[in-house]
């Protein structure tokens, strides 16, 4: 069977799963719970179709599963898989009518969140599609590419770390993360987590011999998401922490860069 129709299938029952039991159980996390799982399955689903025998697809599924193992283990370590609901669907959920919000369920975190952990693995499709030799492209992205896995590592080391030290008795330091990556970006982990996926498409690009390919559109999406999101956990964070509008103004968002000198009242322009 083509790989793509094995994907879709698979694809569609996820989204059925997790309609399913969000309904069942009031809760809206199942996607999340998914999120570091079937991303892998979908890669390994062209790389296995070749029998193995396309070694650039084989490199793709192996990379995008040590980014499933990192990611699971994170998700897990923070209580994940133990029925623990993104905090913003609550907040979602108390400003939206309950027929609204189930819409919001079905349209966005079901069928949309689903369709971008389709397409951010469809560059699997056009190596698929485009078989030809590994190169020395391909050594420096997937060198890129192990690198990034890195960066997201230790922000999200530093992350742990951070919140395990706020969460013990006597802690009096700052109330959010601001230190090391998170002393560069407000969100490294989100910098290095597209960041892979951007770069899973330049294997794509490097089997088709161009950059213009539809397949993007997985990587686009996933930053259009991110954005949406950041904003949102931003405006949540804020107004938990006054002090984090002072955070916002020294530190980039997203992209890791040097922090501003902090903004006092009294400056002037």
């Amino acid at each position: 069977m083509d790989p793509i129709a094995v994907v879709l299938w698979i694809a569609g029952a996820v989204c059925a799963l997790t309609w399913i039991a969000s309904l069942l159980t009031g809760e809206h996390s199942w996607v999340d719970r998914l999120w570091s799982i079937v991303p892998v399955v979908y890669v390994w689903v062209f790389a296995i179709s070749t029998q193995l025998q396309d070694a650039r697809l084989t490199i793709m599924a192996v990379l995008v599963t040590l980014w499933g193992v990192r990611l699971t283990f994170n998700f897990a370590r923070k209580g994940g898989y133990t029925g623990t609901e993104d905090y913003r669907w609550a907040v979602l959920r108390g400003r939206m009518k309950r027929w609204q919000f189930e819409l919001f369920n079905l349209f966005f975190i079901v069928l949309y969140q689903n369709a971008i952990l389709v397409l951010i693995t469809l560059p699997a499709l056009t190596a698929w599609q485009n078989p030809r030799p590994l190169g020395v492209w391909d050594a420096a992205v997937a060198v890129l590419f192990l690198a990034l896995l890195a960066g997201e590592t230790i922000a999200d080391e530093q992350q742990w770390r951070f919140h395990r030290a706020k969460g013990a008795e006597g802690y009096s330091g700052p109330r959010f993360a601001q230190s090391g990556l998170w002393g560069v970006s407000r969100h490294p982990n989100f910098f290095f987590e597209q960041a892979q996926w951007w770069t899973l498409f330049l294997f794509g690009a490097i089997a088709a011999g161009s950059l213009a390919q539809w397949t993007v559109l997985g990587a686009l999406l996933l930053t259009l998401l991110f954005v949406g999101s950041t904003i949102f956990t931003e405006s949540i964070t804020r107004s938990k922490y006054p002090e984090y509008a002072d955070y916002q103004a020294r530190v980039s968002p997203i992209v890791p860069w040097f922090p501003r000198h902090a903004v006092t009242k009294d400056a002037t322009v």
